[in-house]
């Protein structure tokens, strides 16, 4: 019992040492595509962005980073950032910005859900707001995918005065 106990012990630990990890390999500028991937790892999505494209790390559902590397032309690290900042939600223009243009600047969403009265379809993102609050940004489409609305606040799943999902335990 005692070796089971430290084996999973042992599991447990690295797994959280993994996750601590994520997105800290360092990456530079000009390191090729196959360089960035050895180093990062299987890329959560890929986007074709003109003659660039981006490889996605996402930290999710429940992380608060996603990662984007710019891959140029002559498949070469341009950039990589941390994308999940208020500086990058307000490149996103209501009644302009599409879902391509969300997924090009932000990435995935860690969730997704459907407001049937408004016809209007959220993708959420957890982000640390100014790297200090625990913030959930709401993203709201029209049938056409276009943003319509981009709603923050408080994450509901850090809020220790709530229950997980949003109070509905113990109903």
């Amino acid at each position: 019992m005692k070796h089971l106990f430290h084996a999973v012990l042992a599991v447990l630990l690295s797994m959280l040492g993994a996750c601590a990890g994520f997105g800290t390999v360092p990456v530079n500028a000009g390191d090729t595509e196959s360089q960035v991937v050895a180093k990062l790892g299987k890329p959560t999505h890929r986007y074709q962005n003109g003659t660039d494209h981006l490889l996605e790390y996402m930290n999710g559902p429940f992380g608060q980073t996603t990662y984007m590397a710019r891959i140029g032309p002559d498949n070469r690290l341009i950039s990589y950032e941390q994308v999940l900042t208020t500086q990058k939600f307000a490149m996103l223009k209501p009644g302009q910005a599409t879902k391509d243009d969300v997924l090009h600047t932000i990435g995935a969403p860690s969730d997704t859900s459907y407001l049937p009265l408004s016809e209007l379809e959220v993708w959420s993102y957890p982000y640390k707001e100014s790297n200090v609050w625990n913030s959930l940004m709401n993203v709201h489409f029209d049938k056409t995918g276009i943003v319509r609305r981009m709603q923050n606040g408080p994450d509901p799943r850090h809020d220790p005065d709530s229950r997980f999902p949003f109070g509905l335990m113990g109903l």
